[in-house]
């Protein structure tokens, strides 16, 4: 009969079809798929939200995280400056042949209670109501070992707040789930790829904005490991912890939105592009002024790059900019002050985007 003349070369294309039809299956799960423990990021802002930073919960069992004479709240480095705990350009670290100012993203808050081993007994916090973002739990594949990210609406947009050095994490916790003010979420420790020793084990808290959505295609298309997805250090960019803590319990109806206007921008970019960022897709309460035009914006930015505010480049700002991908301008030094991140720098009194300030703008425009 026909059909089985044609049997031979039928059923071998159909088992060619269901390869085919797999492998493209598996390359759709795959090609976006987040990182383990990871929840995925809106491409898209909400309806404006009331700030859930509103409320705000202190993230260990300390109360004196705003008394100025309390300086047993932070954990200083193995320097012993007191100042090396906190947020900012507050550390030195050798950069090739020289020391260097280096940036600190976050505070480091100290032990209240601790073991006859001297291990951290703290539990940590959740600081405000949200939702369980992304949760490491391999010690060793990240400077911030055992870490925790929480997402949070503002008007402003979806915002992070990021709990690092975990010794454990609460049983329980999901990527997903929603989280409540005050809620256990771990325990402190001295969990990094880097050694921590135990005298200094802390909790290292951000509070922040998360700078691209497509991140995670950009490190993965660098070949780096290991992937954090969305919610790598990298990817996220901070403010000042103790400044957020003292300006909600000033104001009822805090906001971080209205928060960061108040925070000092350090430099203005001007970056080429022909697309929106998607920073500004997410948090278009940042931009100013009419609907993005191609081909550049201007960006204000805080010295660890926190874009404040974006505008289109006007005409001077083009001519000035003329073939280059990207120039700095209005130079603040006294916000820039010892300049940690060390985004830009300058070469015979001209400024410019460094290395790192090159990655920067790379990972803001990728899209």
């Amino acid at each position: 009969m026909l059909w089985k003349k044609h049997l031979c070369w039928i059923v071998p294309l159909l088992l060619l079809d269901g390869i085919f039809l797999g492998v493209y299956l598996h390359w759709l799960k795959t090609r976006q798929a987040p990182a383990a423990g990871e929840m995925e990021l809106d491409p898209q802002p909400p309806a404006t939200p009331a700030s859930q930073l509103r409320a705000l919960a202190f993230p260990i069992p300390q109360t004196r995280l705003l008394d100025p004479d309390a300086a047993d709240v932070f954990q200083p480095t193995a320097s012993g400056r007191p100042q090396s705990a906190l947020y900012g350009s507050t550390r030195t670290g050798r950069r090739g042949k020289y020391l260097r100012a280096t940036f600190h993203e976050g505070i480091d808050l100290a032990a209240c209670r601790r073991d006859r081993r001297n291990r951290p007994l703290d539990e940590i916090f959740a600081v405000a109501d949200g939702q369980a973002a992304y949760i490491n739990r391999i010690a060793g594949n990240s400077n911030y070992g055992k870490y925790v990210v929480l997402t949070h609406a503002d008007p402003v947009g979806k915002i992070y707040t990021l709990y690092a050095h975990l010794a454990a994490i609460a049983p329980g916790l999901r990527a997903g789930r929603p989280v409540q003010a005050g809620q256990t979420i771990g325990r402190m420790g001295n969990t990094s790829s880097s050694p921590i020793p135990m005298p200094l084990a802390h909790l290292h808290l951000e509070i922040g904005l998360i700078l691209n959505s497509h991140f995670r295609s950009w490190y993965r298309g660098q070949k780096l490991i290991p992937d954090h997805g969305n919610f790598h250090g990298w990817n996220l960019l901070g403010i000042d912890p103790l400044q957020v803590f003292a300006a909600q319990r000033r104001t009822p109806d805090f906001s971080l939105l209205a928060h960061l206007a108040a925070v000092p921008p350090a430099f203005e970019t001007i970056l080429r592009t022909d697309a929106l960022p998607d920073f500004f897709r997410r948090y278009p309460a940042l931009w100013r002024g009419a609907a993005f035009a191609p081909p550049a914006f201007t960006a204000v930015c805080s010295e660890n790059g926190v874009p404040l505010a974006g505008r289109n480049a006007n005409a001077g700002e083009l001519a000035a900019l003329g073939g280059r991908a990207g120039m700095v301008q209005n130079v603040n030094q006294a916000a820039l002050g010892r300049n940690g991140a060390r985004l830009i720098y300058q070469a015979e009194g001209r400024w410019e985007l460094s290395q790192a300030g090159q990655k920067w703008r790379a990972m803001l425009l990728h899209r």
